[in-house]
């Protein structure tokens, strides 16, 4: 398996809608595993194909902590189609925006298309983290950061802090 580099702001693949992902072979389940196994890695609780400098609809996330059974689900293609009217505050933070962290609210419970490892299709009802996971994880695939959901000036400061990192890390 791959462990893959993940993409980090203000690179702009990650502004960028994915495209549909058209086919499931061989390649693409691959592809899956060393998602699953980057995000492990990181470690994370979701990670989208953008975050690797892919540029698919595909999510993989997993709630687990580490000394739990792992739970992966992968989503190909995922679309919300329905969002529950009651709300959750949840403190997120993302592989791609390293060491910051915010309460976003979100929609607590969703329902969720999307088409499995096989290309089969498939529903689900998520809350809680599940709910907040696949919808920053969609949020990706549709070039959207947790960050744009703070003030202007918060999601300035923290663009700024990270290209300044980067000019560093280049020199």
């Amino acid at each position: 398996m791959t462990i893959y580099p993940i993409i980090t702001i203000p690179d702009p693949v990650l502004r960028k809608q994915a495209a549909a992902v058209e086919r499931v072979d061989a390649e693409l389940r691959r592809l899956m595993d060393d998602m699953l196994a980057t995000m492990y890695d990181a470690p994370g609780i979701g990670l989208a194909a953008p975050q690797i400098g892919v540029s698919r609809r595909l999510i993989v996330m997993d709630p687990a902590k580490e000394d739990a059974p792992k739970t992966p689900l992968v989503m190909l293609n995922p679309e919300i189609l329905e969002r529950s009217d009651e709300l959750r505050v949840h403190e997120e933070g993302c592989l791609s925006i390293p060491e910051v962290t915010a309460e976003i609210e979100r929609p607590a419970k969703v329902k969720v298309a999307f088409l499995d490892r096989q290309g089969k299709p498939q529903e689900a009802d998520l809350e809680g983290i599940w709910a907040t996971i696949v919808q920053h994880e969609i949020d990706h695939l549709n070039g959207v950061l947790f960050i744009d959901y703070l003030s202007r000036l918060k999601r300035d400061m923290i663009v700024k802090k990270m290209t300044k990192q980067k000019r560093a890390e280049a020199l």
